[in-house]
């Protein structure tokens, strides 16, 4: 029924993750040639995941040829790092997803707005369908029901929590020290939100589009610069937030050498929560840089999941609850299509022998209405009464022990479909 794919920071080291990053105006297109490709499609992309949910039963090496021209990149690659999931394990994973257990950060809040983000998506491509729809709409509800009936979300944590935690680590006084966010989505308002509530002041934001620059700085009470002005922000900032996510690393070390000369040993923490990654990762090796991305903040997550690790079992419990829910409605939709059929070819031998006996019957137009409407009464009933069985056993075991087949072979569903299609 369901086929989910896609790489996470479990399995996908950073350096790969950035070049299967989608760009937000690149997600639309992916998911309608996907729909040419499979059926229904939809995406969840985030800093830590990108992941693929289809309609239907797909093999694996379909969707990694789908994705590896998608991204540009060689099929064993792609193959190497692709997961899949397919009809109840692929529900289960996206359940798990929205109740933060599968986070770097274990009960973290954000992925459950990106959740409903990546369905939105698929609205908008217009490449949803009834059991897309379903299945996101019941993971952000089994993502609510896990924070509001256990610990998980107390106190959680998220990247920009985590981000904000090390400039008040490292810096002595963070109240003093400006912090330059390099990026004006989403990732980059929230970190420096989380590192303005850790006490600092003065906040810098600087983006391509020097409008959306201004419209974050706003509401973080900070100052836009604009992006020909990095250079000389970097040289006075304290903390560099990088999350623009662009193809090719915004900041480069042509940057940092410019900077650093007039920095006069003042230390640089450079925090990267973008994918793919705003800062060239050889900033690590420069004088006086503490440098972290997102796999270098891995051990500090995993810390600060295993404070909330008791609770994971009621969240797994949730998760089984709405799994089987929602296969036991894919089931029942499974088993519609025999329903019908089963009703439509009892009806119409019903309507066939009614007719045959009426013609048989030599009576005159009134007392033929009477005996026509008392035959059509009495078989239907009978014919109601001897399909209440059949019907009430597949609806209460579903496609168990092979019941629909069963079923279908002993009234010769499929003869009667191909005879009707010759």
């Amino acid at each position: 029924m369901i086929t989910a794919a896609g790489f996470s920071h479990h399995t996908t080291p950073v350096h790969i993750r950035e070049r299967l990053a989608p760009s937000a105006d690149d997600v639309s297109g992916i998911l309608r040639r996907a729909r040419s490709e499979f059926g229904a499609a939809a995406m969840i992309s985030t800093c830590n995941r990108v992941e693929l949910y289809l309609s239907g039963e797909y093999e694996a090496y379909r969707v990694v040829r789908f994705l590896a021209h998608e991204f540009g990149m060689d099929d064993a690659v792609v193959g190497r790092y692709l997961q899949t999931w397919h009809g109840v394990d692929a529900i289960q994973h996206l359940y798990r997803v929205s109740s933060g257990l599968d986070s770097m950060v274990v009960g973290e809040t954000e992925i459950l707005g990106q959740v409903r983000a990546g369905f939105s998506e698929a609205v908008r491509a217009e490449t949803q369908d009834a059991v897309l729809s379903r299945l996101f709409h019941t993971a952000v509800r089994t993502g609510r029901r896990a924070r509001n009936e256990t610990g998980i979300g107390d106190g959680a944590l998220s990247i920009s929590s985590i981000a904000a935690q090390q400039a008040r680590a490292l810096l002595p006084d963070i109240t003093t020290a400006r912090v330059l966010v390099v990026g004006a989505g989403e990732a980059g308002q929230l970190a420096a939100q989380s590192i303005v509530a850790a006490g600092a002041r003065d906040v810098v934001v600087t983006n391509r589009t020097f409008a959306r620059a201004e419209s974050v700085a706003a509401a973080l009470g900070g100052t836009a610069v604009p992006f020909e002005a990095l250079s000389e922000a970097l040289s006075k900032a304290h903390v560099v937030i990088g999350a623009a996510g662009a193809a090719i690393p915004l900041v480069d070390r042509a940057h940092f050498e410019t900077s650093l000369a007039t920095r006069d040993g003042v230390p640089l923490l450079i925090i990267d929560i973008a994918m793919p990654r705003t800062v060239d990762p050889e900033a690590r090796t420069l004088p006086g840089v503490v440098y972290y991305d997102l796999d270098d903040l891995q051990s500090l997550a995993d810390r600060a999941s295993a404070a909330r690790a008791s609770e994971v079992a009621a969240v797994e419990a949730i998760v089984a609850e709405e799994t089987a829910r929602f296969a036991a409605w894919g089931a029942r939709l499974h088993i519609a299509p025999t329903i019908a059929a089963l009703t439509d070819r009892t009806e119409a031998l019903r309507s066939a022998e009614v007719a045959k006996v009426m013609r048989r019957l030599r009576l005159d137009a009134a007392d033929r209405a009477q005996v026509e409407e008392l035959m059509e009464a009495a078989t239907r009933g009978l014919v109601n009464q001897l399909l209440a069985g059949p019907i009430a056993t597949l609806n209460a075991r579903y496609d168990q022990d092979g019941y629909v087949d069963t079923v279908r072979e002993l009234f010769r569903l499929d003869e009667t479909r191909t005879a009707e299609a010759d």
